[in-house]
């Protein structure tokens, strides 16, 4: 039996500490040192990039890192594994060997191709793959929009063959994140395709890494518990034989590996239990955390189903131009002061049918009688989205300037007139996993294609029943009115144009409360941004965890929102906000308002 491996992550997206990379390699010990550089926006972004050098499109603060480390990596046989890639594994590949050369040191790199659909959705249109909208059912013809990324997300086995064939290196482009843990444990375990248990295992573990220093305490509910966060160090995912995992940091690092930061990243960006990666499909409803020791969670028990038949694939369009302008309105009369800015930057425009989309918001930050100036204010942002970039450009922003002397008192702009810039739409699809071939490109120029086969033996496992557990009977007596998060945690994020939020208790008797209170219409009446939307709701006990996907909440995608926060980053926190009725006994004593407590009202009869 093979010792556990240890894989470090040192990036959760295109833009992470830059000394990620050196801490992890220099902090301790550690076996594959890996990161994320890929979200559906970051694929936009390295197109951006190419658009103006066609031998970009891929994570250049990876090469930074690389300078950093890459002698240490090879003196100490650590592996390099990553999806930095992007739009072009190819070229960052060429630019790893001439880092490696730079250094005076001999490295094997490979990279892997196959995931770019894009000179094939003509082909794949023409044999009847519509590539419909996961969310919507719309074929993607009938959205009459430029496609510029299509990539399917690929998964491990190319990484194992990589791995085989003596890589040093691996590049990656569009794979699953948590293929990038879930590769190397299946090369050093030398796991089959079918090891549907361990490979969930690994996925979990992946999942948990996958975004840096989520697991160690960043973005969590109950930050001011966790000592360091200053400074968190970057997590460790020691992946045993039988895909049971250990996530912790190195010793001496800032910030926190807690049942409870584990349980947050378990939750991000999820929907069912059901946990879909291409090769293998992890049931989040059947794993179990144990407190390990100081900053030690082991994961275990995880099962796996048979991998998808159909592969996802991120597609980008260039859904038109966009341009935003906010207006300040401070002090007394807000409401009728946006509806005059309204009223003439509609009469100067011509209307608001001179646009696609005219998208107005009136954010209430301010207070009565307020202390400071600032805390005075609200804002009015105005967004326009139009196809034609000249209507949204300076002609737009130019009508909201002219306003600056003629319009309510105290009238002041966040910004100058700014052009108009191109945003893109995000459109999530299935493609049958046949049709999806990748192919290593080894450090010799050999080229070994990788078809996924794994789905094709889906009768070598049985389904795994859904996980049941009998409710306990929720707390009754007296409540008091507090914030959901006195006693409840969450974490929240974007899938495309959905938000999802996951919301998990601590302690049993909470976790009761929770799973029997808020039901669809509680969560409806704490939402209220989620009128007309379809909302599911997931139950996760094992985790002491509910989570909801709100559908569309982000419109077409993080770069298309006109909403503030356009990766829903923040709707946890304010669902945390949001006051309820919480039986009395579950809130500790320091945090109960004095002179609150309600008695429930017996039911008639």
């Amino acid at each position: 039996m093979n010792d556990p491996l240890r894989i470090a992550n040192c990036s959760g997206f295109y833009g992470d500490r830059l000394s990620a990379a050196r801490e992890m390699v220099e902090g301790g010990p550690i076996d594959v040192l890996t990161g994320d550089w890929l979200a559906e926006l970051t694929m936009l972004i390295l197109w951006k990039s190419r658009q103006g050098d066609p031998a970009k499109g891929y994570a250049r603060t990876f090469l930074t890192q690389m300078e950093q480390v890459l002698g240490t990596c090879v003196d100490r046989g650590i592996k390099v594994v990553t999806n930095a890639g992007g739009l072009n594994p190819a070229g960052l590949a060429d630019e790893v060997r001439r880092v490696a050369e730079g250094l005076g040191i001999t490295v094997s790199v490979a990279h892997v191709e196959g995931d770019d659909l894009l000179p094939r959705l003509d082909e794949l249109a023409a044999s009847g793959h519509r590539l419909d909208n996961l969310d919507t059912g719309r074929p993607l013809a009938e959205r009459g929009a430029e496609v510029v990324t299509a990539n399917a997300y690929l998964g491990a086995w190319p990484i194992v063959e990589a791995l085989d064939g003596g890589a040093d290196v691996v590049i990656c482009p569009r794979v699953t994140d948590a293929s990038l843990v879930v590769g190397p444990a299946a090369w050093h375990h030398r796991w089959s395709p079918t090891d549907w248990d361990r490979l969930a295992g690994a996925v979990a573990a992946g999942h948990v890494i996958e975004c840096g220093p989520q697991a160690t305490g960043g973005n969590y509910a109950f930050f001011t518990e966790v000592p360091g966060l200053e400074h968190p160090g970057f997590p460790i995912a020691e992946v045993a034989e039988d895909g049971s995992s250990v996530i912790t940091k190195h010793p001496g690092t800032g910030g926190q590996v807690s049942v409870g930061t584990v349980t947050a990243q378990l939750l991000y960006e999820i929907a069912g239990p059901e946990y879909a990666n291409t090769d293998v499909v992890a049931r989040f409803d059947t794993v179990t955390l144990y407190d390990d020791g100081p900053d030690r969670v082991r994961l275990s028990g995880i099962r796996g189903e048979p991998a998808p038949d159909h592969v996802k694939v991120c597609v980008n369009l260039l859904g038109g131009w966009r341009n935003s302008m906010t207006f300040v309105l401070t002090g007394l009369d807000v409401e009728a002061k946006a509806a005059l800015t309204l009223a003439s930057l509609e009469q100067a425009l011509g209307g608001r049918d001179q646009f696609d989309e005219f998208d107005v918001r009136l954010v209430r930050s301010d207070h009565p009688d307020a202390p400071t100036n600032a805390e005075a204010t609200a804002q009015l942002r105005i967004t326009v989205k139009d196809r034609d970039g000249s209507r949204v450009g300076r002609t737009f922003s130019d009508a909201a300037t002219e306003l600056a002397l003629a319009g309510y008192p105290g009238l002041h702009l966040t910004s100058p007139p700014t052009a108009g810039s191109v945003y893109g739409v995000y459109w999530p699809a299935l493609v049958p996993a046949s049709l999806v071939v990748p192919e290593v490109v080894h450090a010799d120029g050999r080229r070994s294609p990788v078809p996924h086969t794994a789905w094709e033996r889906a009768s070598e496992a049985t389904q795994v029943p859904r996980f049941h557990q009998p409710p306990r009977a929720a707390p009754s007596g007296p409540t008091v009115r507090v914030p959901l998060g006195t006693i409840i945690g969450a974490r929240s994020g974007d899938k495309g144009g959905n938000a999802n939020v996951g919301l998990w208790a601590r302690e049993a008797e909470a976790w009761a409360w929770l799973q029997s209170a808020l039901t669809l219409d509680a969560f409806r009446a704490l939402l209220p941004e989620a009128d007309g939307l379809r909302v599911d709701r997931y139950e996760l006990p094992s985790l002491r965890a509910l989570n909801f996907v709100v559908v569309g909440l982000l419109g077409e995608g993080v770069a298309a929102s006109t909403r503030p926060d356009p990766q829903a980053k923040g709707l946890g926190e304010y669902l945390r906000s949001r006051l309820v009725d919480v039986p009395l006994e579950l809130v500790p004593a320091d945090r109960r308002p004095p002179g609150n407590a309600r008695t429930p009202i017996a039911p008639p009869g």
